[in-house]
């Protein structure tokens, strides 16, 4: 096999280097870390020398006694993590929210007023309301809208405790001389580990010993092959996946045995110091969160400029005589502020996301912060890992190459369903063709006897049949073993080639090292008299070296130097196209016994000598009948996410560790770059090498913006090119399941972790974990966040507007008290129009429940047919600040006209109310002014989605706000109605005509919108 060098690296040196764990953790978890003992690098020391600077004998490994001095001087062998929040504090920050402070300011000041007016009460007074009701309101509205987004915060932490498989992991060591299996996590620095395929590496160490051992490390480096490792000692310091006599804590051994010294345990790792890597990026606010903290600057600041500009009106035209004065004041700003900030707004944001997070879920998708479906939504750049991400992460071969022709083999993965199809632009005859696939099913059983690897499958039975027997609801293939030998059982079972030699039984082997390149086996034929036959795998070109014959349509010939060119040549083609190649070839032996092949060396007791040492003897005159190409595929549904994406303006970013021809053929076959910029690697394709070469951050950020693929890459480069595209004003996704990726994934704005084949590390990093690691799922999660937001902008401008109709309201009722006759000459002090009571009845129910029906509206057009939104652009923007104040000064206008035509003294006074005193008529106004509002807003509802589209396309489109309608509708007959509430909002019951009254003018609001809307379509069309 083709040992390909990786350059992945996390540094250049091991893990002996002296850098000291970092981050939030507890101190003696930290100072134990520190106390690992600091030595040279490993790589570059002979293993003898390593094992005598940590103090223990290879061939009987630490005491048990020194092992748990060790493990208390160093600490357990797992990463450290930052306490646990407690659950007081995680429902402290739900309140750490702008608008929250903006409504806790008013609460303020409504209990000053409060307890000003019961301090100055005459005595045997009343001294106003028993209790600071306006406060109290306000703080349970909060209090509600904490407990929500805990809940839900809570759930989806829950849901990533089920996907974390929480189990002992246990590891086989040397001690006192025998093998012990004890907990991964009391490995200590020191510690003798035995390897074996399958095994999960627990610690860094440098090999002692390796017998044809190749261990995965495709979760720290990207690397999709098993990495082939030796003893040798390095000449020179190299990158990590260059350090061939190192294995690494966090990979797993594919084949053969090992043993070695562990030379760094916990967050001296090389996964270790990933994690420092993720404590020194902090968590930043999401692009919706911004811009909810900007929307709240801006009305804190207008609520702040009307307050004053209202007072100073008032203390220059009235002044401040005593303390009813002061307290009329404070009142009065409480109004305004709570006309100004929908209090209902925190807690509609929280349902409409969770309800987003929901859905999501659905999709196999659970967010952990409620604004990342949002986030993900304004996505204008997803960044992705290539391998188990964009690819399965299962080898598979596609082409088998004979010398009569070429086939390929279709299906994906280790599930062995496919065929065998003749290659379309193969220039071959009809014989030809027939004996290529003869010529590709033998060299399939080939490849599936020079084998060590096995394919199980694994069934999940469901119902049961009335006869009592289980029926298979399911069924998935795990493959055990080196995944580039697995991927050639796969292929022999699709098209039966393992049933071609089933009746051979091995009976010896040579193993494949990284210098040989090749592996061997003997098998001997059960149907043939015992007949003993080799059969051997490698790299083809070492191959070839050891092949005098070969099999041509069904008979064997010399091999001519024009057929090793073809093959040669074969060979560069399959490499250019991004294949990893595996030649195989035969050897009939002729006898039954190894005793009577000439050339086989017999030792002292008469027996056949180790025939791993006897390679040149059984592996020359080879008969060569083919070779395979392997490659990584991408996932099925990954190529129509990325178009999908790409037609939503969402530029597909490719981040691996593989060989940039791997990456360019990846990345040409799922539509991001096109099969021109495949062919051209220099110009589509930067390494971690030539991004370290660029002078500065401005080339760096040039170097991104136009390139989408890169290869060979360390975490440092993943975090810098996620920076890079930060910087040029994107929101980025990254998406990614090894180790490495997990520095990037928390840097990015919202980073997705693979539910199954991701690490710990990079779950823990990610704010949403894809369950069932299908990519597709990421364009279901972005169109489910352009949604959310356009649902939000809709509510945003219902309440908004709502509000500033509010703010208006109460600034012109006040500013023109006396022309509306709310004040009567020769009056002291100020009247609000509507009580700050009324006002929180609209904002907290009558409006909430338009609002959260709002929330889940169907969208009006194709979300993923328009460019994502840039950072600078607003959720608020000036349309829908046009939006706002147009309909907030007609309602405002329409509920003063209101209040006036039942007030002496004002401009449309029906003078029946004359007879009333002014209290009586205040009370009466105030009702119809409460009540016009909360119409109008009703109808503003209808009207608030869209901001050009007529009110009646779609207008029944969503039974949930209709429904919402009927329930504030009411809600408000029943405060005009029922006594107890008269009394506590100071309302009266309303006649018939002044009904007619309430909704002719509500009406107005639809009508000016209406209007409003034409005009602004006329406009667009020109």
């Amino acid at each position: 096999m083709d040992d390909r060098k990786k350059d992945q690296s996390i540094q250049s040196h091991a893990n002996f280097d002296g850098d000291s764990a970092t981050g939030d953790r507890t101190q003696i978890r930290q100072d134990q870390q520190n106390q690992q003992p600091p030595q040279i690098d490993p790589s570059l020391a002979d293993a003898q020398a390593v094992a005598a600077s940590l103090g223990v004998d290879p061939n009987t490994g630490l005491s048990q006694a020194e092992a748990e001095r060790r493990l208390a001087q160093y600490g357990p062998n797992e990463l450290a993590s930052a306490p646990p929040v407690p659950k007081w504090k995680k429902f402290l920050a739900q309140f750490k929210d702008p608008l929250v402070y903006l409504l806790l300011a008013a609460t303020g000041i409504s209990l000053i007023a409060w307890f000003i007016e019961k301090a100055n009460a005459a005595p045997g007074a009343e001294g106003g309301e028993i209790l600071p009701f306006d406060a109290i309101v306000i703080v349970l509205i909060l209090i509600v809208n904490a407990v929500l987004g805990y809940i839900q915060e809570s759930k989806a932490e829950e849901a990533v405790e089920a996907l974390s498989q929480m189990t002992a992991p246990q590891t086989n060591v040397l001690r006192d001389g025998k093998i012990a299996r004890i907990n991964t996590v009391d490995v200590v620095p020191g510690d003798m580990v035995v390897l074996g395929e399958g095994d999960s590496i627990p610690a860094d160490g440098r090999l002692l010993a390796a017998a044809s051992l190749r261990v995965a490390e495709a979760s720290l480096t990207g690397e999709s092959v098993p990495v082939g490792k030796n003893v040798d000692t390095l000449a020179e310091a190299k990158a990590l996946g260059d350090r061939a006599n190192m294995v690494f804590n966090g990979t797993s051994v594919t084949q053969g045995t090992g043993r070695a010294i562990v030379t760094s345990t916990g967050m001296r790792t090389q996964v270790g110091k990933i994690a420092d890597l993720l404590q020194a990026t902090d968590d930043d606010d999401s692009p919706l969160q911004k811009e909810m903290n900007y929307v709240s600057k801006i009305l804190g600041i207008a609520v702040c400029i009307i307050a004053a500009v209202v007072l100073v009106a008032l203390a220059l035209t009235e002044g401040f005589n005593d303390i009813h004065d002061v307290i009329d004041s404070l009142l009065l700003s409480v109004s305004l502020a709570v006309a100004a900030v929908p209090e209902g707004l925190a807690a509609i944001l929280t349902v409409v996301l969770a309800l987003g997070v929901r859905r999501m879920a659905e999709h196999h998708a659970i967010v952990k912060k409620l604004h990342s479906v949002e986030t993900l939504g304004s996505a204008s750049v997803i960044c992705s890992d290539k391998t188990g991400t964009l690819t399965r992460n299962e080898m598979t071969v596609e082409r088998v190459v004979t010398p009569s022709g070429e086939v390929q083999l279709t299906g994906t993965g280790y599930a062995p369903e496919g065929r065998m199809i003749a290659i379309p632009d193969a220039a071959l005859s009809g014989s030809a063709a027939s004996a290529a696939q003869v010529e590709a099913v033998a060299t399939l059983a080939v490849g599936s006897l020079a084998n060590d690897g096995e394919l199980r499958e694994t069934v999940t039975f469901g119902a049961v049949e009335a006869a009592g027997d289980l029926v298979a609801s399911s069924s998935a293939w795990e493959a055990v073993g080196d995944p580039t030998e697995v991927s050639l059982i796969v292929a022999a079972r699709k098209v039966k080639a393992d049933r071609k030699y089933a009746n051979y039984t091995r009976v010896g082997e040579i193993p494949f090292t990284s210098d040989r390149k090749r592996m061997a086996v003997v098998a001997q034929d059960n149907t043939d008299a015992g007949r003993l036959t080799v059969f051997a795998k490698g790299a083809p070109d070492v191959l070839l070296g050891y092949c005098g014959r070969i099999a041509v349509n069904g008979a064997v010939r010399p091999m001519t130097q024009g057929d090793r060119q073809q093959i040669l040549a074969a060979v560069e083609r399959l490499s250019a196209e991004a294949y990893r190649t595996l030649g195989q070839a035969y050897r009939p032996l002729g006898t039954a016994s190894l005793t009577d092949v000439p050339g086989v060396r017999i030792n002292a007791a008469g027996h056949v000598a180790d025939i791993a040492e006897q390679s040149d003897v059984l592996e020359s005159d080879l008969i060569w009948v083919g070779m395979v190409g392997i490659i990584d595929p991408p996932r099925t549904e990954v190529r129509d996410s990325v178009a999908e994406a790409h037609r939503a303006g969402i530029r597909t970013v490719m981040i691996t560790g593989d060989h940039p021809l791997t990456a360019a053929r990846i990345a040409s076959d799922l539509g991001i770059i096109d099969a021109t910029g495949a062919a051209d690697l220099g110009s589509t394709v930067l390494t971690g090498t030539q991004l370290d070469e660029l002078p500065d951050e401005a080339a760096f950020d040039n170097a991104t913006r136009n390139i989408s693929v890169y290869a060979r890459v360390a975490p440092e480069h993943k975090l810098k090119i996620v920076e890079s595209l930060q910087r040029q004003g994107n929101i980025v996704a990254m998406t990614g399941d090894g180790v490495n990726d997990a520095p990037a994934v928390k840097t990015a704005d919202i980073g997705v972790a693979m539910g199954i084949t991701g690490t710990e590390v990079t779950k823990q990093s990610a704010k949403m974990i894809l369950a069932d690691d299908n990519f597709s799922t990421i364009v279901e999660a972005v169109r489910e966040g352009r949604g959310i937001f356009d649902n939000i902008r809709k509510f945003l401008r219902y309440l908004l507007s709502s509000n500033v109709g509010e703010v208006f309201t109460v600034f012109g009722g006040v500013m023109l008290a006396g022309f509306l006759g709310i004040t009567q000459p020769g009056s002291q002090g100020v009247t609000v129009p509507l009580l700050a009571t009324q006002l929180l009845w609209i904002n907290l129910l009558t409006d909430a429940a338009p609002a959260l029906a709002m929330g889940v509206d169907p969208s009006t057009d194709d979300v993923m047919a328009r460019k994502p939104r840039k950072l600078t652009d607003r959720v608020i923007d000036g349309q829908m600040w046009g939006d706002i104040i147009f309909i907030g000064i007609i309602m405002a206008a329409v509920t003063l006209i209101g209040m006036d035509m039942h007030l002496a003294g004002g401009l449309f006074t029906d003078r029946s109310v004359d007879a009333v005193g002014h209290d009586a008529q205040m009370t009466e106004a105030r009702t119809m002014g409460f009540t016009i509002l909360v119409f109008a807003q009703m109808l503003n509802a209808l009207c608030s989605r869209s901001h050009d589209q007529s009110v009646f396309v779609g207008l029944f489109a969503n039974k949930w706000l209709w429904g919402a309608i009927a329930l504030s509708t009411l809600l408000q007959l029943a405060v005009v109605y029922v006594p107890f509430l008269n009394t506590a909002f100071g309302t009266v019951p309303l006649s018939a005509g002044a009904w007619v009254e309430c909704l002719g003018l509500a009406m107005i609001v639809l009508v000016a919108s209406e209007l409003r809307k034409c005009v602004l379509r006329a406009m667009h069309r020109r």
